[in-house]
């Protein structure tokens, strides 16, 4: 919803605050693989009980996966390995970050809270998992309200300030109603697209 909002607006700030990533070519690619790597530094240290380094870190990986596909667009090196590259990343960025707070409350001894994370992270992959399957018969195909950038925010902010479990209900929430949205979507044009078909199949006989 952020990037939606945002649009080329984005690319121009980006460009604004970073202009040294654009001064000669960069591999998009390897900032995206770096932002990963970050990430999955992240998730250590939620499990090992450092939620604010973790949030910190977060923060810095999602700047790199900010940055990956401005500097594709900027320099017209953009591909479509690069895009199935920074989405693939992108769920296991989202999948080791909640397992490593899951972890950590596991440790703590607090089952419900290691429930409440492997929910977020189930229906965090469900959200994008549905746009993905949409998007093989409907293009264009963009809606919902928590979409990854905020789902990252929201856990960077909760680690920062100490309300990490706040955080992973509004996540659990969001993503949950962004999934609702999604498969009422899918279900209104998909039906309209059987509709025509169904229809276009009795005028041919």
């Amino acid at each position: 919803m952020i990037k939606a909002k945002l649009g080329s607006e984005l690319d121009v700030w980006v460009r604004r605050a970073l202009p040294f990533l654009f001064r000669r070519k960069v591999d998009p690619n390897l900032l995206t693989v770096i932002g990963t790597l970050i990430s999955v530094g992240a998730a250590a240290c939620f499990a090992s009980g450092k939620p604010l380094a973790a949030g910190l870190l977060i923060l810095a990986g999602g700047g790199f996966d900010l940055v990956d596909g401005v500097v594709a667009r900027t320099f017209g090196i953009a591909t479509r390995f690069g895009a199935f590259l920074d989405s693939t990343l992108d769920r296991v960025s989202d999948m080791v970050l909640l397992l490593g707070i899951a972890f950590w409350y596991a440790s703590r001894g607090e089952p419900g809270l290691v429930l409440l994370a492997g929910y977020a992270l189930a229906v965090s992959v469900l959200v994008s998992y549905a746009q993905a399957r949409a998007e093989l018969v409907i293009q264009g195909f963009r809606v919902g309200l928590f979409e990854r950038a905020e789902r990252i925010l929201v856990l960077a902010l909760g680690a920062l300030s100490g309300f990490l479990v706040p955080a992973l209900w509004i996540v659990a929430i969001g993503s949950t109603v962004t999934v609702i949205q999604r498969f009422a979507r899918a279900h209104r044009e998909m039906a309209l697209m059987d509709a025509g078909g169904a229809a276009g199949a009795e005028g041919r006989g």
